[in-house]
C-alpha cells in the first residue's frame, strides 16, 4: 500500500531470512549443523522452496519479483493460508504475475539459488542479529523488527513515516512492545 501511495522514491530490497533455520539455531537440542537449505527434500521445510522461487523470479528482473513476491505474500497470508512448499502454486503466481513461466520453471531448479537464500540468512543472522521477519535495515545501518496489522489504507503512509521516524532516525529507541493480552483488541 506504501509503495503505491508514496510519493518519494522508495526502494526496498527483499532478503532471504528462514524462521525455520532460527528456530533450529536457537533450539536446546541444535547441533548448530542442520541446515533447512540443505535438507534432501525440501518439500518438508516451512519455505525454503518459497525462498527459491523468490529467488527464481528476481532472476527477471526487479519489477517482476515485486509483483510475484507480493501475490505469494497475498497467498501466504491471504484467507486460505496457502502452504509454501509447492512448486506448482509458484508457477502459478508466477504465471500470475506475469512472468516468464518457461524460465521461471527452469530457475527454480537452479541449486545456485539455495546459496543466496544461505548467505543472506547468515548475513542476517551474523551481522545485524536479526531474529523475526520483518526486519528492516536501514541505510544508516539501523534496523527493526516489525510485527503490526496491516493499517487502513487512509493511515498507510502516515504509519510508514512514524515508523521510520522511530527506528530509523532514533537510535535510542531499542524496543517497543504492547501487552497481549489486550493486544491486538481493537486493532483488526
Amino acid at each position: 500500500m506504501v509503495k503505491e501511495q508514496y510519493d518519494r522514491d522508495l526502494n526496498i530490497h527483499w532478503r532471504n531470512f528462514s524462521l525455520e533455520q532460527n528456530a533450529l539455531d536457537n533450539s536446546p537440542s541444535a547441533s548448530n549443523t542442520e541446515k533447512v537449505w540443505e535438507m534432501g527434500d525440501l518439500k518438508s521445510t516451512r519455505s525454503v522452496l518459497a525462498a527459491v522461487a523468490g529467488e527464481a523470479a528476481r532472476k527477471q528482473g526487479p519489477d517482476a519479483f515485486n509483483a510475484f513476491f507480493i501475490n505469494l505474500l497475498k497467498e501466504r497470508h491471504g484467507p486460505n493460508r496457502v502452504a509454501l512448499n509447492d512448486n506448482n502454486k509458484f508457477i502459478e503466481i508466477a504465471d500470475r504475475s506475469s512472468l516468464d513461466v518457461v524460465a521461471f520453471r527452469h530457475d527454480l531448479e537452479d541449486t545456485a539459488l539455495l546459496k543466496i537464500i544461505s548467505e543472506d540468512h547468515m548475513e542476517a543472522t551474523l551481522k545485524y542479529g536479526i531474529f523475526g521477519t520483518p526486519t528492516f535495515l536501514f541505510s544508516n545501518g539501523h534496523s527493526a523488527y516489525l510485527k503490526m496489522f496491516v493499517p487502513p489504507d487512509s493511515e498507510a503512509i502516515e504509519t510508514f513515516e512514524h515508523f521510520i521516524d522511530l527506528f530509523e532516525n532514533r537510535k535510542y529507541i531499542g524496543e517497543i512492545k504492547r501487552p497481549q493480552p489486550p493486544w491486538p483488541k481493537g486493532a483488526v
